[in-house]
């Protein structure tokens, strides 16, 4: 074990320390602010944990379209939401929600700035990430509910680990989404078969005695994760993917729902496609390592030696996504470079942080939507290119595989694809598929695609979480 590691591990360990710590004196403190909690007669806040709900993907489409559910439907329920996004004012926040989201709330909501969620980035843990993060993120959660302790608690962005703090020491009732577990199987498998990945470092993966080491950690964390998990009064997760990892992680068969995330099909299922003489792959997700970026751009170039000179000059990858920190603009340089070193520079167009009106009109000029990320949860940018009438090529696993894109010939929505060459080939298939095809294919998607909308989201959330909120009010 070398030096760094040595000095991440004394790191973790200060960490566990000034956690137990913290979760001590929280006790005490917490038990007195129950006591004298006074909230106005027959109302109830809501506390939703969601560290970075100024990042506008598709996380933050759940939070707002969650919250304004919750407004529509009950007047005398408050939100709170609990942020990390300290250099940004309310109104800024709720601005871009309307603009980047197209998710407008009814009412404002009250904003607790939290100080401490550099604790939870993953960048500070170069060695027992998932540890670390989730260690961190009971401090973040201490400080939040030091700063403000609701009725009910809710987390939108998977930080199980908090779930625990405002059950068990501050008596509230817990629920949360979960857009993807922090551990799998599939995540042990891939360090069982020492398999490089963004998570399964090299200097890991070639070594059969970091390889045990780090199956043991897992396989203790996952023990902790569903401890965490275990505390929560309902459970809703996103795709069926999810779902089947969480009822085995968490064994909360009865608790648990599936509640498909909130997408803006309406307005984009009206969208016509306007003709041109481009064929442009339109690519949407977050600027994030899981979504595989570099596979898009080597696909793109191997597209390039597959078609002739005439075709190439009129194809077009647009990658579009948000950034929520410095790490993803960094993230999207080192996308730029590699669009350089491979030669495809004049073909690739990036549009970073865009409104909900300009990916409207992105989407108007596509022909293919892509997507790469393995083992997507769900997928909402997927359901989303869809119902815009894009031609769907997303990745053979999770989400895509299971919930949104249909193969079979007969009923085909889209197509999945696993390795570079084999995306390439099926965009160069796409190309060379006649119009009236792509049509039926464009259809069948955009049709499929109802069961996703707004509306039945917050039917089903609100139908999850009603009776979260009805027992708390008779407590």
């Amino acid at each position: 074990m070398t030096v760094e590691m040595v000095a991440d591990m004394s790191v973790l360990y200060l960490l566990t320390i000034i956690v137990s710590c913290i979760l001590v004196i929280n006790y005490f403190v917490i038990k007195q602010v129950r006591k004298c909690r006074v909230r106005r007669t027959g109302g109830l806040t809501v506390g939703i944990f969601h560290p970075y709900c100024n990042a506008g993907g598709g996380g933050e489409k759940v939070l707002w379209c969650a919250i304004r559910a919750l407004q529509q439907k009950y007047d005398n329920v408050d939100i709170v939401v609990y942020t990390g996004d300290i250099e940004v004012t309310p109104d800024e926040i709720l601005n871009l929600a309307a603009r980047r989201l197209n998710t407008p709330l009814p009412r404002s909501v009250k904003f607790i700035y939290l100080q401490t969620r550099s604790l939870v980035e993953a960048g500070k843990y170069p060695v027992c990430t998932l540890l670390g993060q989730s260690l961190g993120s009971v401090v973040l959660g201490a400080e939040a509910m030091w700063r403000y302790l609701p009725d009910v608690y809710i987390d939108t962005m998977g930080y199980a680990f908090t779930l625990p703090l405002f059950s068990w020491i501050g008596g509230c009732k817990v629920g949360c989404y979960v857009h993807y577990p922090t551990i799998t199987s599939d995540m042990l498998r891939r360090v069982s078969d020492r398999i490089e990945a963004h998570n399964n470092r090299a200097v890991f993966a070639r070594s059969p005695t970091l390889t045990a080491i780090k199956l043991l950690y897992y396989r203790a964390f996952a023990w902790l994760y569903r401890t965490a998990g275990g505390s929560a009064d309902i459970v809703m997760v996103n795709s069926s993917w999810t779902k089947g990892h969480i009822l085995d992680l968490w064994q909360r068969q009865d608790t648990t729902h599936l509640v498909y995330p909130p997408c803006d099909i309406l307005p984009l299922r009206l969208l016509d496609h306007r003709e041109t003489d481009e064929v442009r792959i339109v690519s949407l997700g977050q600027f994030r390592p899981e979504k595989d970026h570099p596979l898009q751009v080597r696909a793109f170039q191997i597209v390039k030696s597959k078609v002739s000179p005439d075709v190439w000059s009129k194809v077009k990858l647009v990658l579009i996504g948000s950034c929520r920190d410095a790490q993803d603009e960094a993230r999207v340089e080192a996308i730029r470079q590699l669009v350089e070193d491979l030669s495809v520079t004049s073909n690739v167009e990036f549009k970073v942080n865009i409104s909900f009106d300009e990916l409207k009109e992105q989407f108007s000029l596509g022909t293919v939507g892509l997507h790469t990320m393995w083992n997507e949860h769900f997928g909402i940018g997927i359901v989303e290119c869809m119902a815009a009438g894009l031609v769907m090529l997303a990745h053979r696993s999770g989400g895509p595989k299971l919930d949104i894109v249909e193969e079979e010939e007969s009923s085909r929505t889209g197509f999945l694809a696993e390795t570079a060459e084999e995306y390439a080939d099926v965009i160069v298939r796409i190309i060379n598929t006649p119009s009236n095809e792509l049509d039926n294919i464009r259809k069948a998607a955009r049709k499929s695609v109802e069961r996703f909308s707004i509306d039945s989201f917050e039917e089903k959330f609100l139908s999850v979480i009603n009776p979260l909120l009805e027992t708390k009010k008779t407590n």
